[in-house]
């Protein structure tokens, strides 16, 4: 029994020391954290303030890609691409969770800059198309339809003419200038820098039809003391010029040789201009071509164009605008409505083919009315006629706000005002109608009775 007591004592492992060093037990290994992530799948790219640049430009200049990862490193990099582009006035970026949760949607907000004016090359040797090309290779924000008119784009845009130019033997030094046209409209020239003559006066040679005084007028304000080209001038001629012939039917004048003289008592030319009128053409014909979200009958009738007198494009062109309004009015506010021409010459007669580019069709997002009470918020919603979900007129809500005035719907009503919020992503226009003035609930019998 002795021997067995000494035994277990000096068993090992049974929670009792033995002589000689004591043994270590191993530290528990440390636990190790995986590091948080900063960057993340993009699911989706979204651009918003966008009106005159298309979503697709904005992202390539942004240079991020559906699929990328990404974090704040590299959305910082791409609104700075946007900024140095020198077209918007503020870029911004937000992030939400995709659909899947495993990535993310990122939406680009920006503020284009204004004005933006279209672009004409003058002089420079190169045909337009090839110049064109070369800046949408660029610049993927370059459209000759509105380039902005900033002093850092244009300078960016000499450069790239000035070295491109240059690639091919042509080293003249090139401009850029915001020049006026027709109808209080702007455009952007590049051209050579050298100085050309200015055009000081204008003389009409063989008009029958439309006086001097006339022509003279229709020319003036977009050519005289503007740097003279020929090229360009006849492009003011068609643009300035031609409109006044139509409007009395002559659908076929011509502008024909062009000569120029100096002007001694002032620096500058005297142009003279040759004029072939031709006949006058009846408009025979009004007619819608292709679809319509409105009725092409009720389109019609609201253009109030003649036929069966002599063709006035100035009439025709105040008719189109009243089409497109109308298209407007029925929810598709990015409608366009053009015309072509269909001439006889044999007959002298023009028929126009309408066409309708509606767009889509957007439609009455949320109401939100300020400054009234509960009782005049519910009246104010009862009777605005265009519920949620249906198509948006654009001119309702002051239209609303000036018939509740007249009416006298509501007393001490206040300054009022309506302002719209157009989501062009889903195609919805949120209204809010604000009333300056604390305003009673509605008269009796105005609207039925007032809720309880």
């Amino acid at each position: 029994m002795r021997w067995l007591l000494i035994s277990l004592m000096l068993a090992p492992g049974l929670g009792f020391s033995q002589a000689g060093p004591a043994r270590k037990r191993p530290a528990p290994a440390k636990k190790i954290e995986a590091p948080t992530p900063d960057k993340w799948p993009i699911e989706k790219l979204v651009v918003e303030g966008n009106h005159i640049y298309s979503s697709d430009q904005v992202l390539a200049v942004a240079g991020l890609k559906i699929g990328q990862m990404a974090g704040k490193e590299e959305f910082d990099a791409a609104r700075d691409r946007l900024v140095a582009t020198g077209v918007f006035e503020t870029v911004g970026y937000r992030f939400e969770p995709g659909a899947n949760s495993q990535g993310y949607v990122a939406t680009f907000q920006v503020t284009e800059g204004e004005p933006v004016y279209p672009v004409r090359f003058e002089n420079l040797g190169v045909a337009s198309a090839d110049l064109e090309a070369m800046l949408h290779a660029r610049d993927p924000l370059f459209s000759p339809a509105h380039l902005a008119a900033a002093k850092v784009v244009l300078d960016r845009y000499v450069a790239w003419l000035q070295d491109y130019l240059g690639s091919k033997g042509k080293t003249e030094k090139l401009i850029a200038r915001v020049n006026p046209q027709t109808g209080g409209q702007f455009e952007i020239v590049f051209r050579p820098a050298r100085n050309y003559p200015s055009v000081a006066q204008v003389t009409f040679d063989g008009n029958k039809g439309v006086p001097q005084s006339v022509l003279r007028d229709a020319i003036a304000g977009v050519a005289v003391g503007q740097p003279y080209t020929e090229e360009h001038f006849r492009e003011l001629l068609n643009t300035g010029v031609r409109p006044t012939y139509e409007a009395r039917g002559y659908l076929r004048v011509k502008f024909g040789q062009i000569r120029t003289e100096p002007v001694h008592d002032v620096e500058g030319l005297h142009v003279f201009v040759g004029v072939e009128e031709g006949d006058v053409y009846q408009l025979t014909k009004v007619a819608i071509a292709g679809p319509s979200p409105v009725r092409p009958d009720s389109l019609v009738k609201t253009a109030e164009i003649k036929t069966g007198e002599a063709a006035n494009f100035d009439k025709v062109n105040e008719g189109l605008e009243k089409m497109q309004k109308a298209v407007v009015r029925a929810g598709y506010l990015d409608g366009k409505v053009t015309a072509d021409r269909v001439i006889d010459d044999a007959k002298k007669t023009v028929e126009l083919a309408v066409h309708v580019d509606a767009g889509p069709l957007y439609i009455m997002g949320k109401l939100n009315i300020v400054g009234l009470d509960l009782n005049g918020e519910y009246e104010m919603k009862r009777i605005f006629s265009i519920k949620e979900g249906k198509p948006f007129n654009p001119e309702y809500p002051n239209a609303f706000l000036n018939d509740v005035r007249q009416q006298g719907l509501f007393d001490n009503l206040g300054d009022t005002k309506a302002a719209t919020q157009v989501n062009r992503q889903d195609h919805t226009v949120d209204v809010t109608l604000t009333f300056g003035g604390k305003a009673p609930p509605p008269k009796r019998g105005a609207f039925g009775q007032p809720p309880q």
